[in-house]
């Protein structure tokens, strides 16, 4: 059973599609294990976009993760990170396939609607940057 994290981000929650984001992670068999809503302060952001410090669109990402709240979430199932990538679609909205969240939702590259961890080790510290281990459930 593998784990990831994805974040509804300000743009979803503006839009209101929380709810049609989770339905289409739990309609692909996918468990939701941890869920909350958050407002990112500039440093958490900031922690949690590290590896892209040194990239052109930091600054402008971290300001667009500080905008507005955001709804983090553990999913847990089999291939679960590559299944909620492939459910959200490419990370610019123009080149993502029909029936995924960016085509259906996104408006740019940066405005997204949602992030998914890319690999296990990212998963393992993307998980516990939003949920401490009490927040994380077993056996459901």
């Amino acid at each position: 059973m593998e784990r990831t994290l994805s974040i509804v981000k300000p743009d979803g929650v503006k839009k209101d599609v929380i709810g049609e984001v989770l339905k289409r992670f739990e309609g692909a068999g996918l468990r939701i294990v941890a869920l909350k809503m958050a407002q990112l302060t500039r440093e958490e952001a900031e922690g949690f976009y590290a590896v892209h410090k040194e990239r052109p669109f930091f600054s402008s990402l971290v300001d667009f993760m500080v905008s507005g709240p955001i709804v983090p979430m553990i999913i847990e199932g089999e291939g679960a990170i590559k299944k909620v990538r492939d459910l959200m679609g490419a990370t610019n909205p123009a080149d993502a396939e029909e029936g995924t969240i960016r085509k259906d939702f996104a408006d740019s590259i940066e405005a997204n609607v949602v992030h998914g961890s890319d690999a296990s080790e990212t998963a393992a510290f993307e998980t516990s940057y939003f949920f401490s281990a009490f927040e994380k459930f077993e056996g459901r």
